[in-house]
């Protein structure tokens, strides 16, 4: 990328560990991927609803969400979804720079986009978390009607009839959405934030 001769980083007085302090909470990014349907966005609210209730900072970085503002610009293409990760992950670069728990949502098909997205983070703050779900279940769900369009040929480049997914290698957690109920799942994320020091067990 092209980056401007003019621009010079500017060191904050108020630091992110300054913000973990207020919050009460170390701030880390969940990276959900997965197939359309495995179930990311739905899990990743429940997440964040529980945290929430805790007192925790968060926000939900969602895939149809952010494409009506901030990639509204961007179609399916494959160079626009590499587009498309890299904006979502330098805005959670920045949010847990301002000591937010920040859930995204995406399918995010390419490996050495989340890759990148990961690279961005410091080491032990980009947290992958695979939604294991065959097709077949996802297309069960279909509650857009996506898949049914996509076998009819009217979305060309839709992730799994016609564009590929990669799914991670080592993701910090798998979870198999297509098996698990909501609450087991959330259990799952929940025993990895609390593994990883960014929690406390309730008591």
């Amino acid at each position: 990328m092209k980056r401007s001769a003019n621009t010079v980083w500017h060191h904050p007085i108020v630091t992110r560990d300054d913000r973990d302090v207020l919050h009460g909470h170390k701030s880390v990014v969940l990276w959900f991927t997965g197939l359309s349907g495995s179930g990311k966005s739905t899990l990743a609210h429940a997440v964040e609803e529980y945290l929430h209730k805790r007192g925790a900072s968060t926000f939900v970085l969602d895939g149809d969400n952010v494409r009506h503002g901030l990639c509204s610009d961007l179609g399916f293409s494959d160079k626009d979804r590499v587009e498309n990760i890299r904006r979502v992950g330098e805005i959670a670069k920045l949010l847990i720079e301002a000591g937010v728990i920040t859930l995204t949502a995406f399918i995010s098909p390419f490996k050495a986009d989340r890759d990148v997205a990961r690279r961005l983070m410091p080491h032990g703050d980009f947290l992958e978390i695979y939604c294991e779900c065959p097709i077949e279940k996802c297309e069960q769900r279909d509650v857009k009607g996506l898949y049914k369009k996509a076998r009819a040929g009217e979305i060309p480049f839709f992730t799994g009839i016609g564009s590929p997914y990669e799914a991670p290698e080592r993701p910090e957690l798998v979870v198999k959405t297509g098996e698990l109920t909501l609450d087991e799942s959330l259990e799952k994320v929940l025993n990895l934030l609390i593994k990883k020091g960014i929690i406390v067990p309730d008591i």
